[in-house]
């Protein structure tokens, strides 16, 4: 089974995967963005640096997603904390014109040559506490990320997995009241939501609401 991660910046992605690898017994993919040449220069000038950003971690992501189908065929779980489509969402908020033609172009071709997860896991959360979460990591290039840049994100991501929606399965987790990395409990309830969506056993099927319950 190939499952992808998804959410935005600081909302636990990688956290999750590095978690959940030995409760599937997967292999873990996990996306390269400090190799990013342009990275700082991009959080302290976006509109002259977004296309270089992006032309990178597009390439870099269809590089590492070439290591997928030989794992799947090989019979291996696979858990990735991002999927190949984000970028082309990253790109929709960062690029504009013809620079955003160029990169659709690009984008659309390798696109067609990536696997597709059987499940993606989307950890909603807020913007205020998903800058909580960035100002607790305290990456040195994330201390100036600006609240209304995270907001546009989750506005993306939101609007993405929105109802004209069209793509591989879709988990939603939100994720503001639980915390699965302190809380053992809350790390096997997402597994368990997680197997139950895969049909892949044990999980505990969740209960149908009585109809007092329901009102």
């Amino acid at each position: 089974m190939y499952i992808a991660i998804e959410g935005v910046i600081g909302v636990g992605k990688t956290t999750l995967a590095r978690l959940l690898q030995p409760r599937l017994d997967a292999e873990l993919l996990l996306e390269v963005f400090e190799e990013n040449p342009f990275l700082d220069k991009f959080y302290a000038d976006r509109e002259r640096y977004a296309f270089q950003t992006q032309i990178f971690f597009l390439l870099s992501r269809y590089h590492q997603q070439k290591a997928v189908a030989p794992l799947l065929q090989n019979g291996r779980n696979l858990i990735a904390d991002y999927t190949f489509q984000k970028d082309a969402l990253f790109a929709g908020i960062n690029l504009k014109d013809d620079e955003l033609d160029v990169y659709r172009q690009v984008h659309d071709a390798l696109a067609e040559k990536i696997p597709v997860p059987d499940l993606i896991v989307y950890l909603r959360a807020s913007t205020d506490v998903l800058m909580q979460r960035i100002a607790l990591r305290d990456r040195p290039y994330e201390r100036n990320m600006p609240r209304d840049y995270i907001d546009e994100l989750n506005r993306a991501y939101e609007a993405w997995f929105g109802a004209a929606y069209r793509g591989p399965r879709v988990l939603v987790i939100d994720t503001d009241d639980i915390n699965f990395v302190a809380n053992p409990e809350d790390l096997r309830w997402v597994e368990g939501r997680i197997r139950q969506a895969l049909g892949v056993p044990p999980y505990q099927p969740e209960l149908p609401l009585l109809d007092d319950e329901a009102d």
